[in-house]
């Protein structure tokens, strides 16, 4: 049975320790959104759910707010539009998208990257 995956809150100043450095121990999904975006409100319920059928071992979900200071994280990895999501393998970047997705979409999504670990 599933663990009910809850995110992690990151910034710049913790963003190094939560996502990176864990990346090596497991797969990490990172959400960038703003709280002023239509399409990341509509992701997020979705995003939730779907991560929410993982256990913790399986994935680290962690989510970032693209303002003041966390904006330098957004430009680091030339974030372009919100929402976008990431996933991380020891320490780099493996995959993305951008916008609202499906629950299929996300779960191929995760799997697909869960195979790369």
């Amino acid at each position: 049975m599933p663990n009910n995956l809850i995110s992690i809150e990151v910034s710049i100043d913790n963003f190094q320790s939560l996502v990176i450095d864990k990346s090596h121990d497991q797969l990490v999904i990172l959400d960038i959104s703003a709280q002023w975006c239509s399409p990341c409100r509509a992701l997020e319920p979705i995003l939730n759910e779907v991560v929410a059928a993982y256990n913790k071992d399986e994935l680290l979900f962690a989510k970032l707010e693209a303002e003041d200071e966390n904006m330098k994280i957004a430009g680091r990895f030339s974030v372009r539009g919100f929402p976008t999501v990431i996933a991380f393998i020891r320490g780099v970047e493996v995959d993305r998208f951008h916008s609202v997705k499906t629950h299929e979409f996300l779960h191929e999504f995760i799997n697909r990257n869960k195979g790369k670990f």
